[in-house]
Protein backbone atom coordinates (compact mmCIF):
# COMPACT_ATOMS: atom_id res chain seq x y z
CA UNK A 1 0.00 0.00 0.00
CA UNK A 2 2.81 2.30 -0.34
CA UNK A 3 1.50 5.94 -1.54
CA UNK A 4 -1.98 5.27 0.05
CA UNK A 5 -0.79 5.35 3.42
CA UNK A 6 0.93 7.86 6.05
CA UNK A 7 2.68 7.21 9.63
CA UNK A 8 0.55 8.15 12.34
CA UNK A 9 1.45 8.73 15.94
CA UNK A 10 -1.23 10.03 18.66
CA UNK A 11 0.35 11.04 21.92
CA UNK A 12 -0.18 11.88 25.50
CA UNK A 13 1.50 13.08 28.76
CA UNK A 14 0.94 9.45 29.56
CA UNK A 15 2.50 7.90 26.43
CA UNK A 16 2.04 6.66 22.73
CA UNK A 17 -1.53 5.60 22.00
CA UNK A 18 -0.91 5.05 18.29
CA UNK A 19 1.88 4.51 16.32
CA UNK A 20 0.67 2.81 12.64
CA UNK A 21 -0.35 2.80 8.81
CA UNK A 22 -3.12 4.80 8.35
CA UNK A 23 -5.47 5.36 5.41
CA UNK A 24 -7.03 9.16 6.29
CA UNK A 25 -7.44 10.73 9.68
CA UNK A 26 -9.85 13.85 10.79
CA UNK A 27 -9.19 15.67 13.96
CA UNK A 28 -10.45 18.42 15.44
CA UNK A 29 -8.73 21.95 14.33
CA UNK A 30 -8.82 25.07 16.41
CA UNK A 31 -10.86 26.56 13.44
CA UNK A 32 -12.89 23.33 12.42
CA UNK A 33 -12.46 19.59 11.33
CA UNK A 34 -9.09 19.02 9.38
CA UNK A 35 -8.68 15.69 7.23
CA UNK A 36 -5.79 14.76 6.42
CA UNK A 37 -4.46 12.32 3.67
CA UNK A 38 -1.28 11.03 2.00
CA UNK A 39 1.18 13.26 0.73
CA UNK A 40 -0.20 16.07 2.29
CA UNK A 41 2.08 19.16 2.47
CA UNK A 42 3.35 20.02 5.67
CA UNK A 43 1.38 21.50 8.28
CA UNK A 44 1.49 22.37 12.09
CA UNK A 45 -2.38 23.39 13.54
CA UNK A 46 -3.16 24.11 17.10
CA UNK A 47 -5.76 21.26 18.12
CA UNK A 48 -9.67 21.69 19.13
CA UNK A 49 -11.63 19.92 21.65
CA UNK A 50 -13.31 16.72 19.54
CA UNK A 51 -13.64 13.47 18.21
CA UNK A 52 -10.38 12.12 15.96
CA UNK A 53 -11.04 9.88 13.50
CA UNK A 54 -8.58 7.29 11.94
CA UNK A 55 -8.60 5.27 9.57
CA UNK A 56 -6.01 2.68 10.10
CA UNK A 57 -4.94 0.52 6.54
CA UNK A 58 -5.50 -2.91 6.56
CA UNK A 59 -8.19 -4.88 8.52
CA UNK A 60 -7.98 -3.04 11.65
CA UNK A 61 -10.90 -0.43 10.69
CA UNK A 62 -11.41 2.62 11.72
CA UNK A 63 -10.59 4.44 15.22
CA UNK A 64 -12.13 6.78 17.35
CA UNK A 65 -10.42 8.92 20.04
CA UNK A 66 -11.76 12.01 22.14
CA UNK A 67 -9.18 14.65 22.25
CA UNK A 68 -8.71 17.94 24.05
CA UNK A 69 -6.06 20.55 23.14
CA UNK A 70 -2.61 20.33 21.68
CA UNK A 71 -1.29 20.20 18.42
CA UNK A 72 -1.23 18.31 15.12
CA UNK A 73 2.33 17.97 13.12
CA UNK A 74 2.68 16.43 9.39
CA UNK A 75 6.11 16.28 7.92
CA UNK A 76 7.53 13.57 5.37
CA UNK A 77 4.31 12.05 5.23
CA UNK A 78 4.15 11.53 9.02
CA UNK A 79 1.13 12.98 11.10
CA UNK A 80 1.69 13.18 15.20
CA UNK A 81 -0.88 14.62 17.83
CA UNK A 82 -0.20 15.77 20.54
CA UNK A 83 -2.91 15.74 22.82
CA UNK A 84 -3.33 16.92 27.00
CA UNK A 85 -5.91 14.54 27.29
CA UNK A 86 -7.19 11.65 24.55
CA UNK A 87 -9.87 9.02 25.81
CA UNK A 88 -11.24 6.30 23.29
CA UNK A 89 -14.45 6.21 22.22
CA UNK A 90 -15.79 3.31 23.72
CA UNK A 91 -14.68 4.83 27.32
CA UNK A 92 -16.94 7.30 26.81
CA UNK A 93 -20.59 6.82 27.83
CA UNK A 94 -23.58 9.58 27.73
CA UNK A 95 -24.24 8.67 31.44
CA UNK A 96 -20.35 9.60 32.48
CA UNK A 97 -20.20 13.00 30.41
CA UNK A 98 -22.89 13.89 31.74
CA UNK A 99 -22.53 13.26 35.40
CA UNK A 100 -19.21 15.00 34.40
CA UNK A 101 -21.04 17.86 32.93
CA UNK A 102 -23.28 18.18 35.80
CA UNK A 103 -20.41 17.86 38.61
CA UNK A 104 -18.87 21.15 36.94
CA UNK A 105 -21.98 23.30 36.49
CA UNK A 106 -23.12 22.42 39.91
CA UNK A 107 -19.31 24.55 40.88
CA UNK A 108 -19.43 28.27 41.03
CA UNK A 109 -15.74 29.24 40.91
CA UNK A 110 -15.00 32.46 42.96
CA UNK A 111 -11.85 33.50 41.73
CA UNK A 112 -11.23 35.13 38.42
CA UNK A 113 -8.30 32.75 37.15
CA UNK A 114 -10.14 29.51 38.41
CA UNK A 115 -13.08 31.02 36.72
CA UNK A 116 -11.97 31.05 33.29
CA UNK A 117 -10.69 27.36 33.99
CA UNK A 118 -14.00 26.78 34.85
CA UNK A 119 -15.76 28.10 31.89
CA UNK A 120 -12.95 25.62 29.54
CA UNK A 121 -14.02 22.68 31.55
CA UNK A 122 -17.58 23.05 30.98
CA UNK A 123 -16.79 23.58 27.22
CA UNK A 124 -15.17 20.52 27.00
CA UNK A 125 -17.74 18.54 28.87
CA UNK A 126 -20.11 19.40 26.61
CA UNK A 127 -18.27 18.80 23.74
CA UNK A 128 -17.77 15.67 25.39
CA UNK A 129 -21.58 14.84 26.27
CA UNK A 130 -21.93 15.63 22.24
CA UNK A 131 -19.32 13.45 21.21
CA UNK A 132 -20.72 10.44 23.21
CA UNK A 133 -25.04 11.11 21.83
CA UNK A 134 -23.20 11.41 18.50
CA UNK A 135 -21.93 7.73 18.68
CA UNK A 136 -25.19 6.28 19.59
CA UNK A 137 -26.46 7.56 16.38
Amino acid sequence: MAGKTFQFRLITPQGKLLDTQVESVQFPGHDGLVGILPNRAPLVMKLGVGSLRVDVSGASGTKSFFVEDGFAQMIANKLTILTTKASEAEAITEASASAELTTLTAKTPTDRNELARHRVAVQHAKSKVAFAKGRKK
